[in-house]
């Protein structure tokens, strides 16, 4: 009698996965919220999976050339994470906003907001890229990088920053899609990126056949191209009108209500990442100045393997913005709550899951990217530390992610501020330095806070003011 109810679920979840990959339009304001979740959250995992496995091999094979290759990558992603967190807050504004307007039934007006946030990141990467190209080798010292570090890795950084379009335009054009619940070409686009960085770092890196031996500078050359590549696909796809975003030629034209909204949700949005990233980029100071250039590179691969399993659990949380943000559209907020709580549920199963890897296999993972004794022995030290914080990682993510899907982008910047720069920061210098941990002080208050972070998040969440929003 049950064997007709388990075949006629299995089938239907398989209709969902081939549904989910294959994209297209999708009322995600009706029906079932599980199958919702699964439409939006398997291209979304699998969007940002490869991305981080990107950035997992890109460190493997920068890590072939030494200690100091490794800390340079490492720390120039320190220094370009504030170009993510621009790229990611005019995202997350222009999820927000075409979400809300999708919602209400006005995909004009969602084509209309994402072609006005364009304009935005055009002029804004314009001055971004200046600053990188000038002072790269400033940049990198600042951030603690030994002299050797600078004159070996400056136009690795000078390449990554002069290529922020790339990464900005990337991140936004996917936003768009994403608030538009077409998952599947976000994940496509990204997908394309990445495999392409993957394929060329090793032949620009070695030098293999026709391509020029270019050692780190290769690493930098290849991931502009593939990034760029990326941003091509979508351009294609978003102009030529197939999808639920049809761009016409007015929706350039600069509108001042449209940019105040944008600018009224993005600029707490990058606020909340600048002080993010702000506050690694200050703990990676930390770890160089007290631990040496063995202790950041140790560092610099377990940030790489933490970075692999977060961005899988921060596709999961995207689910929740682009359901917060359509359902409120369709005036259903009770919904978009629930969509949140059941996300939040997944995403904690699989934090947790990591977190028992990361305990567990630290080791062996870290062998994979390094055979340097010393820059072992503090990548799997930090790996294990940080790795026990991963189930508030997944609540947290979820979370800020709700809040800023529904517009309400100046709460979980707060939260971030108190937790990063007002917690965080002092608790890592308190223990690294007063109490003589070094390293380790680093490693112990990104757990630590990042939990209550996550504590806080969810306080402001069952509140429920961000239903209240209005975008």
């Amino acid at each position: 009698m049950n064997e007709p109810t388990y075949n006629n679920k299995r089938s239907h979840f398989w209709a969902l996965i081939k549904q989910s990959l294959k994209g297209g339009e999708h009322d995600y304001t009706q029906g079932s919220i599980r199958g919702a979740i699964v439409l939006l959250a398997i291209p979304m995992i699998l969007e940002l999976s490869l991305e981080s496995v990107f950035a997992v091999v890109d460190m493997f094979f920068v890590g072939k050339l030494g200690a100091n290759a490794i800390a340079t990558v490492g720390l120039t992603e320190s220094a370009i994470t504030i170009v993510y967190s621009i790229a990611i807050g005019l995202s997350t504004a222009a999820t927000a906003v075409v979400a809300r307007r999708i919602g209400e039934k006005d995909p004009d007006g969602a084509a209309h907001a994402g072609m006005q946030s364009l304009l935005i990141a055009l002029l804004v990467t314009v001055i971004v890229s200046i600053i990188g190209i000038i002072f790269a080798a400033d940049i990198l010292r600042l951030i603690g990088a030994s002299a050797e570090v600078v004159k070996e890795g400056a136009v690795f950084t000078r390449i990554m920053l002069g290529g922020s379009l790339a990464i900005i335009l990337l991140f936004l054009i996917n936003g768009i899609f994403r608030g538009a619940g077409d998952a599947a070409m976000a994940m496509k686009s990204l997908w394309i990126a990445s495999l392409l960085n993957i394929i060329l770092c090793p032949l620009l890196i070695y030098g293999y056949g026709p391509f020029p031996e270019l050692g780190l500078k290769g690493a930098a050359i290849a991931t502009v191209i593939g990034r760029s590549t990326g941003v091509l696909y979508q351009c294609y796809h978003l102009f030529k009108g197939r999808g639920t975003i049809k761009v016409k030629r007015w929706h350039f034209k600069w509108d001042p209500p449209v940019i105040r909204t944008l600018i009224e949700v993005a600029w707490p949005a990058t606020l909340q990442f600048v002080i993010q990233s702000g506050s690694w980029i200050v703990l990676a100071a930390l770890v160089a100045h007290t631990g040496g250039t063995d202790a950041s590179a140790g560092y610099q691969v377990a940030i790489r393997n933490v970075v692999f399993f977060i961005l899988p659990a921060w596709g999961l949380s995207n689910a929740a913005a682009t359901l917060v943000g359509q359902n409120l559209g369709a005036k259903q907020p009770d919904r978009a709550e629930r969509s949140v709580l059941l996300t939040t549920k997944y995403n904690a199963i699989f934090m947790a899951g990591v977190m028992l890897l990361f305990l567990l296999l630290a080791s062996p993972i870290i062998s994979i990217f390094t055979s340097e004794p010393e820059v072992h022995r503090f990548g799997v030290l930090s790996l294990q530390i940080i790795g026990s914080g991963y189930i508030f990682y997944g609540i947290g993510m979820v979370m800020i992610q709700a809040l800023n899907g529904a517009g309400d982008t100046k709460t979980p910047t707060w939260i971030n501020f108190a937790g990063f720069w007002l917690f965080q920061i002092p608790l890592g210098y308190l223990l690294a330095k007063t109490f003589g941990l070094g390293p380790l002080g680093a490693f112990i208050a990104i757990p630590v806070a990042e939990s209550v972070i996550a504590l806080a998040a969810w306080y402001f969440f069952k509140k429920g003011k961000w239903k209240e929003v209005k975008v």
